[in-house]
C-alpha cells in the first residue's frame, strides 16, 4: 500500500496532492518527469536534527551532506534552518556559495580534492577541510602556508565498523576507499603528521560507517572506538580532539518493512554514547557533529511521470513504460532500490493488475519497479513514485540525450520553480564541431 508521507494526502478528487497542491496540476504546469519536493517535510526534518541536538547539551553542528541533492534552493533552506552543509566537489561549492550559504559552515569532503578545488575552497575560507587520506596532508598544508592561511581539519577514520548495508554504500569497514584505518595504524599515524603541520589546525576526526541505517548499535559502537583512540592519541601525542563527527546515514522509509528510528532516538543514542565513553576517560566532551543527507530530503521528494506504453508478456509480466526512467532515477540499476507508487491521478481506485515499471532508455536494465499492483493502467496517467528526493536529482544524467527534469518546491498551496527542465540547447551547449569538420563539409 502507496505510503503518504509528510503533507501528502489524497483530495476530495482522488488525486494525490503535496504541499496542498494537486499533482495533476503540477503536471500540468511542468510537464513530465517532474521531481516534486515537500517543503514543510524538509524543514521539519532540519529541526527534528537541530531540536534533538539542542535538547542533548552538547555543542554541535548538524551539517546537511549536499551530495544527496545540492541546488540553490535547497543550500537556501539549509541556510535558514540553521546548520552547516558538506560539500565534496568544487561544483557543490560553488552552488552553495552562489546561493549565499556561509562559507564558515562549509565541511569539504571528498577522497581526491584536486589542488584546484582545495584552493577554491580556502579562498573561500570554508569552516573545514575532511582530510581522508595521507597524499592530501601535505598538499592542503602547502597549499594553505602560501596564501598565509591556517585550515581547520578533521582526519577521516575508518572505525571497523560494517552497517548493515548495501555493500556499495558501506563506508565504515577496514576495506574502504576512504579514510585513515584505525586497526591498522594508518588513523595514529595520521594525526601524528598532521599535528607536525603548521598551516593545519586538527580540531578532531570523522567517522561514517555507512548509509541507510536502520538501528543505533553500528553509531554506539563508532563512538566507543573513537572514543578509545581520542584518548590513546591526548596520552601519547598530546593532541585533544574538539570535534567527533559521526557522519550520517540514517535510513529512511523507501517501502513497508523499512523501519527508520526516529531522529531522536538516533541522536539519543549517538550523544549518549558520546558522554559516557569521554565522560569515564576523564576527556573534555567534544562538540558532536553529523551529516544527514538521504534522511533530510529523501523522503519529501516524489517523481511524477506520464505512462506511455505498455507490453503485456501474457502468463510472464505486463510491462508499463513512463516517460523518465534511470537518468532520473539510476538508484533500481546501481543498488536494486525498490520502490512504492501509485498512480496519482486515480489514487483511490482499487487495483487490478500487477505490472513492473519500465523506463524509456534503452538499456533492458531500465527498470524502476518490478510487480507493483495498480488499477488498469491507461496510456496518459500519472504514476507518482515516493521517496526520490535523495541522490535521484543528483544522479541524474543525459543518457540517450534525455533532458533532466525540473524541480519544484510545493508548500501551503504553492509550487515554486527551482530547477528548469533542460532545453534542447542545453543538451547541446558544450558541444564543439572542430573547424576542419565544418570545412570537409563545405
Amino acid at each position: 500500500m502507496y505510503y503518504l508521507h509528510g503533507t501528502s494526502q489524497i483530495n476530495d478528487q482522488g488525486r494525490l496532492e503535496i504541499g496542498g497542491v494537486d499533482t495533476k496540476k503540477l503536471t500540468e504546469e511542468f510537464g513530465t518527469p517532474l521531481f516534486v519536493y515537500d517543503e514543510a517535510l524538509i524543514r521539519q526534518r532540519c529541526r527534528e536534527y537541530v531540536d534533538a541536538f539542542r535538547a542533548s547539551g552538547f555543542q554541535f553542528q548538524v551539517a546537511y551532506a549536499s551530495k544527496a541533492f545540492c541546488v540553490k534552493a535547497m543550500c537556501r533552506i539549509v541556510a535558514e534552518e540553521g546548520m552547516s552543509l558538506d560539500v565534496v566537489s568544487d561544483g557543490e561549492l560553488y552552488t552553495a556559495l552562489e546561493a549565499g550559504f556561509p562559507a564558515e559552515r562549509i565541511h569539504f569532503h571528498g577522497n581526491n580534492k584536486t589542488p584546484e578545488e582545495i584552493e577554491m575552497a580556502i579562498d573561500a575560507k570554508i569552516g573545514c577541510f575532511v582530510v581522508d587520506n595521507f597524499s592530501e596532508l601535505p598538499v592542503l598544508n602547502s597549499i594553505a602556508a602560501e596564501k598565509r592561511q591556517n585550515v581547520n581539519v578533521l582526519l577521516r577514520i575508518t572505525p571497523g565498523v560494517e552497517a548493515h548495508t548495501h555493500e556499495f554504500i558501506s563506508t565504515g569497514q577496514t576495506d574502504s576507499k576512504f579514510g585513515f584505518d584505525l586497526g591498522n595504524g594508518s588513523a595514529y599515524k595520521a594525526v601524528e603528521e598532521a599535528s607536525k603541520l603548521s598551516s593545519l589546525t586538527i580540531l578532531g576526526v570523522h567517522s561514517h560507517i555507512g548509509s541507510q541505517i536502520f538501528e543505533v548499535e553500528g553509531f554506539r559502537m563508532a563512538a566507543e572506538r573513537v572514543a578509545d583512540f581520542a584518548v590513546q592519541v591526548r596520552s601519547e601525542l598530546q593532541v585533544t580532539f574538539k570535534v567527533i563527527n559521526l557522519g550520517g546515514g540514517f535510513g529512511i522509509r523507501y517501502v513497508e518493512g523499512h523501519t527508520p528510528l526516529p531522529v531522536a532516538v538516533y541522536v539519543k543514542a549517538i550523544t549518549d554514547a558520546v558522554r559516557e565513553n569521554f565522560s569515564s576517560n576523564d576527556y573534555p566532551l567534544p562538540a558532536i557533529w553529523v551529516e544527514p543527507g538521504r534522511s533530510i530530503v529523501g523522503d519529501a521528494g516524489t517523481t511524477l511521470y506520464t505512462v506511455g506504453t505498455t507490453k503485456d508478456i501474457p502468463g510472464v509480466r505486463k510491462y508499463v513504460a513512463v516517460d523518465g526512467g534511470m537518468t532520473d532515477n539510476p538508484r533500481p540499476a546501481l543498488y536494486d532500490s525498490e520502490y512504492e507508487a501509485v498512480l496519482a491521478n486515480r489514487a483511490t481506485e482499487p487495483a487490478e493488475e500487477v505490472v513492473s515499471i519500465a523506463g524509456k532508455c534503452c538499456e533492458s536494465g531500465d527498470m524502476l519497479i518490478w510487480d507493483l499492483s495498480l488499477p488498469k493502467v491507461e496510456n496518459g496517467d500519472i504514476l507518482a513514485v515516493s521517496c526520490t528526493g535523495a541522490y535521484n536529482y543528483a544522479m541524474a544524467s543525459n543518457y540517450n540525450r534525455i533532458r533532466r527534469p525540473a524541480v519544484v518546491f510545493v508548500k501551503d498551496g504553492h509550487a515554486d520553480l527551482i530547477v528548469k527542465r533542460e532545453s534542447y540547447k542545453d543538451i547541446i551547449g558544450n558541444d564543439v564541431i572542430p573547424e576542419r569538420m565544418k570545412q570537409a563539409n563545405q
